[in-house]
């Protein structure tokens, strides 16, 4: 994979960038997280201190025609208070307008181009809509690891148009870190994985089961596999599918290289809810009319004592429904074991980073992946289109 050291002299140049600001908002107008702005500033001032032109390009949630409540002006606003330099905020995404303010661009200058996904081109990665986007610049660089297992015409299109390509230091880490946890791990590795579906994670349990020690069960998810073993679950989240699916992961696991953990109690309520009561269950069969929606203390103990001896540690779920104050126990405490925990602690995107972010303990990680899908897709062995182009 080429990388910014690979670009040479970039004077005068104008290097097209494909950045993630696909950040959530507030709803009044404003950034309610702003961590995917401020992951990108290492490039970008790499870029700008090495005597480029930037033309970025982003997109922002998945807008029906040019919705004017995902423009990217908001973004613009706040990536000129980060950089300390003004950002010019593009009109549209490509356009005579949008040519002419990007070749008049001077070494330094910044321009944000409006939501790529205004343009239909985009998703289908149309070779015209490539074309325009690729004329708008001479260099291009990657530094969107959340987009980079879509082959979209921002990420593959425009990068195939242009040779000289290369990934940008966001992306370089995050290929290089998510590499290193499956092929050459300290060990022993310990995989802690939740969320909602089973079906969403098979591939990546199934890969854990070969290369880990150990693979944490946690959220949502554990009550298909808690079903397929014979227990009941009342009212949890569980789909028929998700507990055929456990079951035959439960087989493989029989003798497989890593040890698969459930929750050995839960903490349950008679809904989902903040206000609802939060009842301790001291084991795991989960009484008609309740649902799970926490790991209980047991299992909390368990899961912290084996992140405190791993020597490697990938998260990726909440233990619970952590949003929920009286069901965010299992969550917090599985982040503050990986916080202070000695060996390398990779928190793999998605729901597990917010929850990292909102405890405050994102800076005590190792690293905090920017790219949910696509840090699962790279653990999974798949190829990710938006780092192949860049080899």
């Amino acid at each position: 994979m080429r990388t910014l050291a690979d670009l040479g002299d970039l004077t005068g140049r104008r290097v097209l960038v494909r950045v993630d600001f696909n950040v959530p908002l507030d709803g009044h107008g404003g950034i309610a997280d702003d961590t995917r702005v401020r992951a990108t500033l290492p490039t970008l001032r790499e870029l700008r201190e090495r005597g480029a032109a930037l033309v970025l390009v982003s997109h922002l949630g998945r807008p029906k025609d040019r919705d004017p409540a995902l423009s990217l002006a908001p973004v613009a606003a706040r990536l000129s208070e980060l950089l300390g330099a003004p950002v010019t905020m593009a009109p549209a995404v490509v356009g005579e307008e949008v040519a002419a303010q990007a070749h008049a661009l001077r070494a330094g200058d910044v321009l944000l181009l409006e939501n790529v996904r205004y343009e239909p081109g985009e998703t289908k990665n149309d070779p015209d809509f490539a074309r325009s986007l690729a004329a708008l610049a001479d260099v291009y660089v990657d530094d969107a690891f959340g987009a980079a297992h879509r082959a979209h015409a921002s990420t593959v299109g425009a990068a195939e148009l242009m040779p000289v390509r290369a990934a940008g230091r966001l992306l370089e880490r995050e290929v290089r870190t998510l590499q290193s946890l499956i092929e050459a791990p300290a060990r022993p590795l310990v995989a802690i994985l939740g969320g909602a579906k089973v079906s969403d994670k098979i591939m990546v349990i199934e890969r854990f089961l070969q290369v880990a020690e150990t693979i944490l069960i946690g959220g949502a998810m554990a009550f298909p596999f808690l079903r397929a073993g014979g227990h009941a679950v009342g009212n949890s989240l569980c789909a028929e599918e998700d507990v055929e699916h456990a079951r035959g992961l439960l087989a493989l696991a029989s003798d497989a290289h890593a040890r698969l953990v459930l929750p050995s109690d839960l903490v349950l309520a008679d809904r989902f809810g903040a206000d609802a009561a939060a009842q301790p269950l001291d084991g795991v069969e989960v009484p008609d009319g309740m649902m799970g929606l926490d790991i209980g203390p047991r299992t909390v103990a368990e899961y912290v004592g084996l992140v405190a001896t791993a020597g490697t540690v990938f998260w990726n779920g909440p233990m619970g429904a952590f949003e929920l104050e009286p069901f965010a126990a299992g969550t917090r405490a599985v982040a503050a074991a990986l916080a202070s925990a000695p060996g390398v602690t990779v928190v793999g995107g998605g729901d597990s980073a917010a929850a990292v972010e909102r405890f405050g303990l994102a800076d005590q990680m190792t690293h905090v992946s920017t790219g949910g899908g696509a840090a699962l897709e790279l653990i999974e062995g798949r190829q990710l289109p938006g780092v192949d182009v860049l080899r």
